[in-house]
């Protein structure tokens, strides 16, 4: 005989779904598969162009060097582009940020405009931007930075406000007492608590910038998307292949050391 007792009934696998539940699903199902349709997915039209994209692969190799200095500096360009627009956006979204928070904003009209801001810049796409500042500034690096600085606000701005809203009240309601101003309790309280969360996130801020900036090239914002483009519209695929391998290589040794950065981040604020 078994030590345990044997259940008498199965336990149901699922919960018992309610009818305005069920509904809800069932639409949000009809809404995939009708998206599936209007976005004119094809699994056999994407077997069909296997052949032309392994021609492709075929021309890409062996990627041509020849311009292998000008794509360098170029990638450069890139980087310095997302570097100088990371940094800049990262020091104006923290006081967004803070006049973006319940705890800290001055007034709540402030905090709406704040949020309202933040969700502007996020909403349209840094291309987008960047033809903007091209129109406004001229080609060149400079309206590629902008567009990044632009793009890292409304990334930043958001999680930034979420971190330091998060932070616990119990240093803060202490300094309270003692008589410290506002802004002696962010200084003080909030940002060192915060800091940990908002190093991370802007670290990936620059792995975003890093692989947003290579397109802005494209609408002439500087960087190494121009060569890209120009290597495309020659049908000089070899030379593209070139340009899309360092373009890999640098965005992966970003990501790397931002892994590595926010893992010791991690350790250090245990």
């Amino acid at each position: 005989m078994s030590k345990f007792p044997r259940a008498s009934t199965t336990p149901p696998r699922f919960e018992q779904v309610s009818a305005l539940r069920f509904m809800i699903l069932v639409g949000c199902g009809a809404s995939i598969v009708a998206s599936i349709h209007g976005s004119e997915f094809s699994v056999l039209r994407f077997i069909e162009g296997l052949p032309n994209m392994w021609q492709l692969i075929n021309d890409m190799l062996p990627p041509d060097i020849s311009r292998l200095p000008v794509v360098l500096w170029r990638l450069l360009e890139t980087f310095q582009m997302a570097l100088a627009g990371t940094f800049v956006g990262v020091i104006l979204s923290l006081p967004i940020a803070v006049f973006a928070t319940h705890n800290y904003s001055p007034h709540p009209v402030i905090r709406f405009a704040m949020k309202a801001l933040v969700s502007f810049f996020r909403t349209i796409p840094d291309l987008v931007w960047a033809l903007i500042f091209v129109v406004a500034v001229g080609l060149g690096p400079f309206a590629g930075t902008l567009a990044i600085i632009v793009d890292t606000i409304g990334f930043c701005g958001r999680f930034f406000a979420e971190a330091i809203e998060e932070v616990e009240e119990g240093p803060q309601e202490a300094l309270t007492a003692l008589g410290a101003s506002r802004m002696d309790i962010i200084a003080s309280a909030v940002l060192p608590a915060a800091m940990p969360s908002m190093i991370a996130t802007g670290l990936f801020s620059l792995e975003k910038a890093t692989r947003g900036s290579v397109v802005l090239g494209i609408v002439g914002a500087g960087g190494i998307g121009v060569e890209l483009q120009v290597a495309l519209d020659l049908f000089n695929y070899a030379q593209a292949a070139t340009i899309i391998l360092v373009i890999f290589i640098l965005v992966l040794a970003v990501e790397q050391i931002g892994g590595v950065l926010r893992s010791r981040i991690i350790k250090s604020a245990r």
